[in-house]
């Protein structure tokens, strides 16, 4: 590595603080941004500190050390990206400020050109200018390809936690539950049922659960086969299951599936099937 190029890394390093300023000075006012030039005292005080992570991990692509370079780039771009997510932050204001970063650094290393002038060549301008363009390019990949990781992972784990809460294992006595179903009903959402119903009426010692699909808009065969199946891990678990709401159409396609639910009770409403079964609604 040429001695002009650890010096302007030095250089860099050193006006770290004034980077990070003259960056956050190029905010406006735009709200709910955390860019916002009136983002709180504490916002500020984690972009100067992630500012300063870029300011670093850019600069040390001058080192010629590829190893040390990638390292911080999947440090920042971790620490960055899952800043971002947390906050709600869409990808363009990243991007965007980004570019402002790009600005201001370029900015202070041609202070440094001026500053040097007579030592510099123009050759070393041009690497220089290869160099730390091409960081800035390639922390951009790795901050949308680490945004992107961990916002499937938030918005699988929301939707994961919505299916859960959708199907809740209500207790009416203690022993006899209900879960009744509302919306749409897909193959996900139906093999999570699969694992958590009979969890949950393990817990809650439920002896004889009611499914009731009244308020489900639309469920196909396979749907209808992931529900078969939970009451076939009841039954093994020692509880009873009654299925209510069950539209013609599906029965009769369950049972060309194969699908034997002459086991099951079925009843077309839920209030059939506890005045029949429970006496419990009946006038």
């Amino acid at each position: 590595m040429k001695q002009i190029d650890l010096e302007l890394y030095e250089y860099l390093v050193s006006k770290l603080p004034e980077i990070t300023e003259a960056w956050l000075a190029m905010r406006k006012v735009e709200e709910g941004s955390i860019y916002s030039l009136t983002a709180s005292g504490k916002m500020e005080e984690r972009l100067r500190e992630q500012n300063r992570l870029t300011i670093l991990t850019i600069s040390s692509s001058l080192l010629e050390d590829t190893v040390l370079f990638e390292k911080n780039k999947k440090e920042w771009a971790a620490v960055v990206a899952l800043s971002r997510v947390n906050s709600n932050t869409p990808i363009e204001e990243v991007l965007e400020a980004l570019s402002n970063v790009r600005l201001t650094y370029w900015r202070f290393l041609k202070d440094f050109y001026v500053t040097n002038e007579m030592r510099i060549t123009i050759q070393d301008y041009v690497r220089w200018s290869e160099t730390i363009n091409r960081a800035f390019d390639q922390i951009y990949v790795n901050f949308a390809e680490t945004y992107n990781e961990y916002m499937s992972a938030k918005i699988n784990h929301q939707q994961t936690l919505i299916n859960e809460l959708s199907s809740p294992v209500i207790k009416l006595t203690p022993n006899i539950g209900v879960v009744p179903l509302i919306g749409d009903m897909d193959e996900l959402r139906a093999h999570i049922m699969l694992q958590s119903i009979p969890e949950k009426c393990l817990e809650a010692d439920i002896t004889h659960l009611f499914i009731d699909l009244s308020g489900v808009s639309v469920i196909d065969t396979l749907v209808a086969q992931q529900i078969f199946q939970i009451t076939q891990v009841l039954a093994l678990l020692g509880t009873k299951s009654t299925i209510t709401g069950i539209r013609p159409e599906i029965a009769h396609a369950s049972t060309e599936l194969g699908l034997d639910f002459s086991n099951i009770q079925t009843f077309s409403s839920l209030q059939q099937a506890f005045a029949k079964e429970f006496k419990i609604m009946e006038n």
